[in-house]
């Protein structure tokens, strides 16, 4: 298997797992929670392919990924009595997309020729945007813009992704480096609690 299939397979599991949890948590029922998983999911790479003019977008032609995602829905669902603690769960599941579609975004990028600072930002779309589509459809404000440390651990692994390359890195190695340092740095942010500073209202 290609290991950008890898990427896609992965991704895809870790955020549906985490759109999942994220329903079942809100008290969704089945269907419910099969389409948060669903949006979750895909949201960000349909955007990703509307800016890049690929119609149609990927899902509505692969029947495999509409089924992976109502397997993991169901099973997140089947299992969700033996996650002990669900908020930790979804921020692992979460991680591990954010990881997986910040490459997805890059790889994309870099197969349209685009620049490398219009790579970062559709990475951060491939990567976020589908949690942004999430958490307005569970009437949350989304995390990308109040807390944590989510779309800069997408950019900064962008940018460590190009810096790789300039060493001539061969791309699977690069791809692995870029992953784990990206799960790092979220980890790492939500245990020491660090953020970017909130713009105070002063009015």
């Amino acid at each position: 298997m290609e290991l950008i299939s890898f990427i896609t397979i992965g991704g895809t599991i870790s955020f549906a797992a985490s759109g999942a949890l994220a329903g079942i948590r809100k008290e969704l029922d089945i269907f419910g929670v099969t389409v948060i998983a669903f949006v979750t999911a895909i949201g960000g790479g349909t955007i990703r392919d509307l800016l890049l003019g690929h119609f149609p977008v990927k899902w509505l032609t692969d029947f495999q990924i509409i089924l992976l995602i109502m397997v993991v829905s169901v099973l997140t669902v089947i299992f969700r009595k033996k996650i002990e603690k669900l908020d930790k769960t979804l921020l692992f599941f979460d991680t591990l997309g954010l990881g997986f579609f910040t490459l997805k975004g890059i790889e994309a990028g870099l197969a349209a020729e685009l620049s490398v600072l219009s790579c970062l930002i559709l990475a951060t779309i491939t990567a976020c945007f589908g949690g942004v589509i999430r958490d307005i459809i569970l009437n949350e404000i989304p995390a990308l813009f109040q807390k944590e440390i989510y779309a800069t651990a997408c950019i900064i692994g962008g940018i460590l992704f190009f810096i790789l390359k300039r060493f001539h890195l061969d791309n699977q190695n690069t791809q692995f480096i870029v992953f784990v340092v990206i799960v790092l740095i979220r980890f790492l942010a939500i245990k020491f609690n660090f953020s970017l500073p909130k713009i105070k209202n002063s009015i």
